[in-house]
């Protein structure tokens, strides 16, 4: 993330701080559930067996971990619909914190779920780290951000998805057989995940809250003033103030709305389904789903089964190099492009995907150009999808529907995450080669949507987006006087940046 002259490290360190115990999780706990697995499912069958000499059927047990492994996303779901509340009531840092209570819990239940000999404490655990993440997904990026200037808002607020893609190869390295993804050490590896939220508890406390939600949120202008000074390491601009107090402006006698008051609210209707159409897909692309296929792709191009495990790190690897390019690039090329030539090229690897798969018994050299399919795919959503998606809701909603449009957008993330997870298995039987079709549709499908209705939003203020979207929302109608809803800097109501 480029720092630009006049700033400090502290943002950099801030957003590191709060990544390492946020969207890193994520990726960290989705992966580290691959290495295990045939010895999870062992001691499922040793414990009922022992506990109540009960042999299961190879159906039960992949049922049990079935359950074990999609959990996570319902936690997931309940910690992106308390998100919301908690960001309003704890503000953006201290909901973080809070946050690793979840994370603590399940760390010491799965530790210790081996030697109580209980696999539902396993469940368990995977409900609260599936609640921790599902609540660092939504708050994390709403306080990056509130606190990254406008010029560096897509870059600071996108260090949330390279952290998460940080957090999968992570998780893959630390799940080689020679490290924890032994027969062994399994429970300290689903334990593992303690390290990085206790060093967020030792770091983040360090750090300032984010200063709109304590301008706007909580009406403190000198705390806001300190938190912008101790953020940007020198004198805060007129500009800034200038902005957050527009924002207060507009927002000055309004409660902080829930989920259902945008539904009804139609100043925000195109806000709102932009934000649900690209959560959706963001899911429903079938990028989780391609790493099924990748050890049985690796297999048929003559790796050996023990090499998979290391060559699989290079997927995790790919995602996370384009979330860093993009990262460099989305202040130049914009969101936009970069969302739209991600689900572009998406689509073109799932049709040669689908026909390398058609072909591979049939032409020798297929089963390398399913590898390049799958390596390409993955680069395609690190390059737009993975990172732009999740910044979205921060710039074309205010200050009061922020945490309402996360909760929406993340509930639809981690409920569309469940739904492709119990599916994708009945698409492999039912379409076999064809199983990417639909994927490739929901990819073409989404970039005509962000080619037709979402502004770009780079560089730009709130008023100025909410210019093009109000020619959606009231289509026909007069437009809206934006010139007076621009801020009033009167004394006793809101003080001008300079009386500041």
């Amino acid at each position: 993330m480029p720092l630009h002259t006049g700033y400090t490290r502290t943002l950099a360190l801030m957003v590191t701080s709060a990544a390492i115990g946020g969207t890193l999780q994520y990726g960290y706990n989705l992966a580290i559930m691959n290495a295990p697995t045939i010895f999870i499912q062992n001691f499922i069958n040793e414990t009922l067996q022992e506990r109540w000499g009960i042999q299961l059927e190879v159906y039960e047990v992949t049922l049990i971990w079935t359950v074990i492994v999609s959990i996570f996303s319902l936690g997931g779901f309940v910690g992106a619909l308390v998100a919301g509340p908690m960001s309003i009531r704890f503000g953006r840092k201290k909901t973080m914190l809070l946050n690793n209570v979840f994370l603590l819990s399940s760390s010491l239940l799965a530790l210790l779920s081996r030697t109580a000999k209980s696999f539902e404490m396993i469940i368990i655990s995977r409900i609260l780290v599936g609640i921790n993440a599902g609540i660092s997904m939504n708050v994390q990026p709403m306080y990056f951000g509130e606190s990254a200037p406008k010029h560096l808002r897509g870059a600071v607020s996108l260090s949330s998805a390279v952290f998460t893609s940080f957090g999968v190869v992570l998780g893959q390295v630390v799940g080689l057989r020679e490290l924890l993804g032994s027969e062994s050490c399994w429970q300290y590896l689903l334990a593992s995940n303690a390290i990085p939220g206790i060093i967020q508890l030792l770091t983040l406390p360090w750090f300032p809250e984010s200063p709109r939600y304590l301008l706007i949120d909580c009406g403190d202008k000198e705390a806001c003033l300190q938190a912008l000074r101790h953020l940007r390491g020198c004198d805060v601009s007129n500009a800034e103030l200038d902005e957050i107090l527009e924002e207060q402006n507009e927002t000055k006698g309004e409660r902080a709305k829930r989920p259902w008051d945008l539904f009804c609210d139609r100043s925000v209707r195109w806000q709102l389904i932009s934000v649900a159409v690209l959560s959706s897909a963001m899911q429903l692309c079938g990028n989780d789903s391609i790493y099924f296929y990748a050890s049985y792709v690796f297999q048929e191009a003559g790796v050996s089964a023990e090499l998979i495990q290391y060559v699989t790190i290079g997927t995790g690897m790919c995602e996370f190099s384009t979330c860093i390019l993009c990262n460099l690039l989305i202040e130049r090329l914009g969101r936009k492009i970069m969302l739209m030539g991600g689900y572009v090229l998406m689509t073109g690897c799932a049709i040669v995907f689908t026909v390398a798969l058609s072909l591979e018994h049939i032409v020798n050299w297929m089963p390398y150009l399913s590898m390049a399919c799958l390596f390409s795919y993955i680069l395609s959503f690190g390059m737009g999808p993975a990172g732009v998606t999740g910044i979205l809701p921060t710039e074309i909603f205010n200050q009061t529907a922020r945490p309402a449009a996360y909760m929406i957008a993340g509930s639809l993330m981690w409920l569309n995450l469940f739904v492709v997870g119990m599916i994708f298995p009945f698409l492999v039987s039912g379409l076999g080669q064809y199983c990417f079709v639909p994927f490739g549709a929901v990819c073409i499908l989404s970039a005509v949507y962000i080619l037709m209705v979402l502004p770009e939003t780079k560089g730009k203020t709130l008023p100025m987006i909410n210019r093009e979207f109000y020619q959606l929302n009231y289509r026909g109608e007069e437009n809206v006087d934006f010139e007076g809803k621009q801020a009033h800097y009167q004394l006793g109501e809101i003080y001008h940046s300079t009386a500041l």
